[in-house]
């Protein structure tokens, strides 16, 4: 049987999709503020970033991948607009039910999909813009979800695939730190839930860099691929373009 990782245990591949869907049943209600608490805000400055980066237009079309409350495809239903289409998908049904709820309470309403990034649901080239934000690293076959996210991608289309990565040098212990004895008393404290943040903090901790991330996307067939380090490296945009 094939073994992968989860946070810092090996276990079998279809162990790791059980665990992680459990990890995101537990913390769906709690999800955002969890995630103003842990990075005191900052998530919403990259995720403003990786919108303007995306430079959607009037009329296209966007595939928001592990959306989960649907911060980026409220964001881009704005810059499509009504003759845009934007897709907003999970493979977690407690992350996308709290986010199509959030969506519809805003009065937007988008097609809300569960699936599975390694095989998605649509045809080719189809999309302009495929996102994936903080959802990379909990998908077993990394490279299989790469190669089905250009697939559906039109030629020239962009992948945005923002994450958690790695930090500067001078930031390393202090961020250690912080993840591993602040981020679980913060779970335990608002969401019941220190488990499920220090598996956070470890499979941050195992998740490829930002080189290693880059050369993964032009293996996957992408032609230009650039990334952009955000607050010392703690999180990193990835673009990468299909051609």
């Amino acid at each position: 049987m094939s073994t992968t990782h989860f946070g810092f245990e090996t276990v079998a591949e279809q162990e790791k999709a059980q665990r992680v869907r459990s990890v995101f049943d537990s913390v769906a209600p709690k999800y955002d503020l969890m995630n103003d608490l842990m990075s005191a805000g900052l998530h919403r400055v990259w995720k403003a970033y990786t919108v303007m980066v995306a430079n959607l237009q009037e009329g296209q079309r966007a595939l928001d991948i592990a959306g989960g409350t649907g911060d980026l495809s409220m964001a881009f239903a704005k810059k499509v607009g009504k003759t845009g289409q934007v897709v907003h998908t999970d493979i977690n049904e407690a992350m996308l039910s709290t986010g199509r709820n959030r969506l519809l309470n805003a009065g937007v309403v988008l097609p809300t999909v569960v699936c599975d990034a390694e095989k998605l649901p649509f045809p080719d080239q189809y999309f302009d813009v495929v996102s994936v934000a903080f959802g990379l690293r909990n998908m077993t076959h990394k490279e299989a979800a790469l190669a089905e996210m250009r697939r559906v991608l039109k030629d020239g289309g962009r992948l945005l695939v923002l994450e958690f990565s790695k930090v500067a040098p001078p930031l390393e212990k202090a961020y250690d730190w912080y993840s591993f004895n602040v981020l679980p008393k913060l779970g335990q404290l608002f969401a019941n839930d220190a488990d499920s943040y220090r598996y956070l903090a470890e499979s941050i901790r195992m998740h490829p860099g930002q080189a290693e991330l880059k050369a993964m996307l032009h293996a996957a067939g992408f032609g230009h691929v650039d990334y952009h380090n955000m607050t010392g490296g703690v999180a990193a945009l990835h673009v990468g373009i299909r051609c």
